[in-house]
């Protein structure tokens, strides 16, 4: 052996405190695997593995889809921060996109969204950079009522750059079906699904925002998808109802799911999935895609 430190996979999994399947499921699926090899030698981590493990595993946690977590990770230029701390280039970006968007620099704020889109792809830059920024300007603005321009002009810039996410094919199906709940004017979430769908080949059909409960019914009727999602950001808007005129549809969807904190999670009738996350979402949405096309 050469002088580098080496571990094995089961005192990997005990500092991480994950099982070793799980380490091998991170090699296999995402390349985070043992980067040691020596002839008649088991591969070995080396610490340097360990620490992007670490990385990877704290952005998991932080709601990054395990992909995305993956992809920045495995970056050279990723470095763990302190226990406890902020991801020091997760951090950095919101600063920046803060720092613009506070000054009203349209230009610079639609860039810093572009980058941090284009480096981190659209799950991890929406929980790690986008999400923040827009819920630290919404919290600001609950307790001095300032700010709306600013979020205003945030949102444009982050609804155009998911807008230009390259969709798709005209010819591959559209099974997903995608809306706000009847009165909710929030519609980044969902345009930050259709977007990450996208960015995965996977097509998805938008309503928008204030979507009456007629008329998604009427779209669910029209198209017949195999996956729905509908978001609530505000508790005003998330009424149940809409959830079970959906399910008493004849030809449901195969998936019905009930995105953002507007629900009351206690009164969702059985049978809809609540995701906690954009990648959650993506999981739940696209789980059905196989079975609906057979």
């Amino acid at each position: 052996m050469n002088g580098a430190a080496a571990y094995s996979a089961g005192a990997v999994a005990r500092r991480l405190g994950v099982a070793v399947t799980t380490l091998r499921t991170w090699h296999q699926r995402y390349g985070m695997g043992p980067s040691l090899h020596e002839p008649g030698h088991h591969r070995r981590y080396t610490e340097q593995d360990i620490q992007r493990l670490e990385l990877m595993q704290r952005l998991i946690v932080e709601g990054v889809a395990p992909a995305e977590a993956a992809r920045w990770a495995r970056r050279p230029t990723a470095r763990p921060s302190p226990a406890g701390g902020p991801i020091p280039g997760l951090a950095a970006a919101v600063r920046g996109l803060n720092r613009a968007a506070l000054r009203l620099d349209a230009p610079a704020v639609r860039q810093r969204v572009a980058e941090s889109v284009r480096e981190l792809g659209v799950v991890a830059a929406w929980d790690g950079v986008l999400r923040p920024v827009l819920c630290g300007i919404g919290d600001r603005h609950a307790v001095t009522g300032e700010l709306v321009e600013v979020e205003h002009l945030v949102s444009g810039c982050v609804s155009a750059v998911l807008g230009a996410v390259p969709r798709p094919p005209s010819g591959v199906p559209i099974d997903i079906l995608l809306a706000c709940a009847d009165d909710e004017q929030h519609s980044l979430p969902i345009e930050a699904v259709a977007a990450a769908l996208a960015a995965e080949g996977v097509p998805a059909r938008s309503l928008g925002a204030r979507v009456p409960s007629e008329a998604l019914l009427a779209a669910v009727r029209r198209t017949g998808p195999a996956a729905v999602l509908v978001w609530s950001q505000l508790q005003s808007t998330g009424s149940p109802k809409q959830l079970e005129a959906i399910l008493a549809e004849r030809a449901r969807p195969l998936v019905l799911a009930a995105g953002g904190p507007g629900w009351p999670r206690p009164s969702v009738p059985q049978g809809v999935v609540l995701p906690d996350t954009l990648g959650e979402a993506l999981g739940m949405l696209t789980s059905v895609l196989d079975r609906s096309s057979t």
